[in-house]
């Protein structure tokens, strides 16, 4: 497996966003990582990496990662090891993270549980696999005069955003700000690491998606939706598009890109968008989370206690949408007062 996270073109992605960024590679590893952080902490974050083939190599890339944190001033590093060998022995890949030092991040990053479809198999039985809503919109969706194109001109991405605005606004969730957006598709799109997916009726956008590319992974990034036109469920047609796409791409996994636990029910905040992507079939993986291994152990205690109000102040801020008017007046201004602190 070859996630986006750990490619080539995302390096350009991030260099184009001024970030800096650094890569190693030895015998068996190889990371690419990201210099993050700001007054609360600097560090050394390999989103989806180290890629290691054996527990050795796992502790030869994490020993060049933590040269690499030190080298330039940050506090930790911090790793999410989606596609390395760790344990050794009968230890659990958590078990053998914290034997060499490393601790659960304070707040998991990328997401540890994800649903993805084998494109090896061929796509009748690829499509077998989906419920049979999903294939019965696939294979009828034309006749309500609905269509799809794939752009790979950055400025299409505006498409996107449009749809991603209605839908924050209306359903109360932050999302990848616009620069940054526009950014990868200026970034990835020329590299054939990302493009853009559209539903049109009678030729109107009602529908976009935007998938990142890899060597053998297309990875289902970011979607939205007309509301006005929501019964007709183009989302669920374009998302097959996508797969079928990948697979006449000659990429052998689809990842449907962040779930629910496998036991999680209705209370988790995932938990609609869960189900509709196992809608598509394919199968859970689980991975060992987001884990930080501390360089400063005085610097890193005083981040992860900044990390713990911040977390605490977003909860409150969730739960302010259920007060009383006036209460839940006052209760978001002075949360809007409170300083968030740039990692």
């Amino acid at each position: 497996m070859v996630n986006i996270l750990q490619s080539n073109a995302w390096a350009v992605f991030q260099r184009d966003l001024g970030r800096t960024v650094l890569e190693d590679a030895g015998e068996g590893w190889h990371w690419l990582a990201v210099v993050e952080g700001g007054r609360t902490g600097r560090y050394l974050y390999c989103p989806y990496g180290p890629v290691a083939a054996t527990p050795q190599a796992f502790d030869r890339a994490l020993a060049a990662l933590e040269r690499a944190g030190r080298e330039h001033g940050c506090w930790f590093v911090r790793v999410e090891p989606v596609a390395a060998a760790l344990p050794d022995g009968f230890e659990t890949p958590e078990q053998s993270l914290r034997r060499r030092g490393l601790r659960p991040a304070p707040r998991q990053v990328q997401p540890g549980h994800t649903q993805v479809i084998d494109l090896t198999q061929d796509e009748e039985t690829i499509l077998k696999d989906m419920r049979s809503t999903n294939r019965n919109l696939h294979r009828n969706i034309a006749k309500k005069g609905v269509d799809f194109t794939v752009s790979t001109d950055p400025a299409d991405v505006d498409v996107l955003l449009r749809f991603l605005d209605a839908t924050a606004e209306r359903k109360d969730f932050t999302r990848q700000q616009d620069d940054y957006l526009r950014q990868a598709a200026r970034s990835l799109m020329p590299l054939g690491a990302a493009s853009l997916y559209v539903a049109r009726l009678h030729g109107e956008p009602i529908g976009a998606a935007l998938v990142y590319d890899s060597d053998d992974t297309r990875t289902y990034a970011h979607a939205a939706s007309d509301f006005a036109h929501r019964k007709l469920s183009a989302g669920i047609p374009l998302v097959v598009r996508t797969v079928l796409d990948a697979k006449a791409r000659g990429l052998t996994r689809f990842d449907l890109f962040g779930t629910a636990p496998e036991d999680a029910g209705p209370e988790h905040e995932w938990y609609g968008f869960t189900k509709f992507k196992k809608s598509f079939g394919g199968r859970p993986e689980s991975y060992p989370g987001t884990w930080d291994l501390p360089l400063h152990r005085g610097r890193y205690t005083a981040y992860t206690g900044v990390r713990a109000a911040r977390e605490a102040a977003g909860r409150a801020r969730r739960a302010a949408p259920a007060l009383p008017g006036r209460a839940r007046g006052a209760a978001r201004s002075v949360l809007a007062r409170v300083r968030r602190p740039q990692d």
